[in-house]
């Protein structure tokens, strides 16, 4: 299959966490960037805190057809480069740079940017390797050089005040792809590394040396991949003895395929997808596009200012959310799939004049008043329980075992399951929680009813 179908998924593993919510430069979610995939350069100081400088994975393949030759694995390597953008004023005929110039009221900010850079490597035969014998790897030297760009900053009056000067340092590493038979399978070996001869000093020079957000796409011709998370049980050991290394490779493109494998620095699940109702990338594919596209509605026209001027793609996220209609916001509020890949009707949020986040939009769902009933005993709002954590969701839990709790609300979610809100007795914020209504959620089956008598004075 082609690549494109995957290249979604690709650029959301590239450019996860690149700028997040609120999208600011002042942020201090965005003072500590470039979180995955990053292959920092070898010769970085302990000061520099540069990543290590290398990833490595290992993948399963079988033949499709053994009266069929040809057998070849493709690996695309893809990665960020750090892009530094500087404002530089021009103040009695020199340049210097500035945080931030403001032009005609709007602001022109410095900022980390970044390239995207693809690098298609030879492609390793495999014939031999299925014929039982071990196939040298193929190592390919990847060299990115450095560049410069400069853009003049204008005034409503055509004046020049300013440039912006975009610098990306040159970049170097190698790849090595080989394959060796296990068992009637070959294991493919991908590596990756950092060659950049350069000692970096300081964080800076560590990141400005370093390949950003990198992962491996591998595509095979008369071949086909196994799954290592659901391997068959044919496949299972030979799945075990693969090692992985910082890059974590799983089947991808549509369900079912398995001529192509996203290697990628976070761990994914096999044919990972971006959901057809999301309107855009919002570099934080972890989150929920409608938290987040509310969220930005509610900035200040302020702090969209500022975004738009932090980065162009936040830009784009401001522009997109203010301009998203009614309909495609409604799109993003949910949809019921079957996890085994059947169809399913999306869900109808219709909830007339009042709008779907009220709770009057459903009156049978009545936390305030709702009930549930614990060894005998009904428990609602009010009511006094002991903590029995055994669930274990939280790693805190442990902090409230045996802990007396007031219930404050009983809620159910769409799968059926009953939750009890609650806030610790002894807890002496416990009156703050309950005013900004953060609670303790628990399953019944960890509560301990302890004033039976007033409860079942109540029903």
């Amino acid at each position: 299959m082609s690549l494109e179908h995957v290249r979604s998924i690709a650029d959301a593993v590239l450019y996860e966490g690149y700028l997040l919510y609120p999208y600011r430069a002042t942020s201090s979610k965005n003072q500590s960037r470039w979180q995955f995939g990053v292959l920092g350069p070898p010769a970085a100081s302990a000061e520099s805190f540069g990543e290590a400088p290398r990833m490595s994975m290992q993948c399963l393949l079988q033949r499709t057809d053994e009266a069929t030759p040809g057998a070849r694995a493709t690996a695309h390597l893809r990665f960020l480069q750090l892009q530094v953008r500087t404002v530089e004023e021009l103040i009695g005929g020199d340049y210097l740079p500035v945080d931030e110039l403001v032009v005609d009221g709007t602001s022109v900010l410095s900022w980390q940017e970044a390239s995207e850079c693809e690098v298609a490597l030879p492609a390793l035969v495999l014939d031999a390797a299925f014929d039982g014998s071990t196939q040298d790897p193929i190592h390919t030297s990847v060299s990115v050089p450095a560049d410069e760009q400069v853009e003049p900053i204008l005034d409503s009056t055509g004046t020049t005040i300013g440039r912006i000067v975009r610098r990306r340092s040159a970049l170097a590493g190698a790849v090595s792809i080989g394959a060796e038979p296990d068992h009637g399978y070959l294991r493919l070996t991908v590596a990756v590394e950092n060659t950049h001869p350069e000692e970096a000093r300081n964080k800076d020079d560590a990141i400005r040396l370093s390949l950003i957000g990198a992962h491996v796409l591998l595509e095979a011709d008369a071949a086909q991949f196994v799954s290592l998370l659901e391997p068959s049980a044919a496949a299972a050991a030979a799945a075990a003895r693969c090692h992985q290394e910082r890059c974590f490779p799983v089947l991808a493109g549509r369900p079912g395929s398995t001529d192509v494998v996203l290697g990628s620095p976070i761990i994914l699940y096999d044919y990972p997808e971006i959901a057809d109702e999301s309107a855009g990338a919002l570099f934080d594919s972890t989150e929920i596009d409608e938290i987040l596209t509310l969220r930005v509605m509610t900035m200040t026209d302020e702090e969209k200012a500022e975004a738009r001027a932090t980065d162009p793609r936040a830009a784009e996220i401001i522009d997109r959310c203010d301009a998203m209609p009614a309909e495609t916001l409604q799109q993003l509020h949910g949809v019921l799939r079957d996890p085994h890949g059947a169809a399913a009707e999306p869900v109808s949020f219709d909830t007339g004049d009042v709008p779907w986040w009220d709770p009057a939009s459903d009156g049978s769902v009545r936390p305030e008043v709702d009930s549930v009933l614990i060894d005998g005993v009904r428990v609602a709002k009010g009511s006094r329980v002991r903590v029995h954590p055994s669930r274990r969701a939280d790693a805190q839990d442990i902090f409230f075992a045996d802990q007396e709790a007031e219930v404050t609300a009983v809620l159910s979610d769409v799968d059926g399951g009953t939750h009890v809100a609650l806030v610790l007795v002894d807890d002496p914020a416990a009156d703050m929680h309950e005013w900004y209504g953060r609670y303790l959620y628990f399953a019944p089956d960890e509560l301990e009813p302890l004033d039976q008598a007033r409860e079942e004075s109540r029903s």
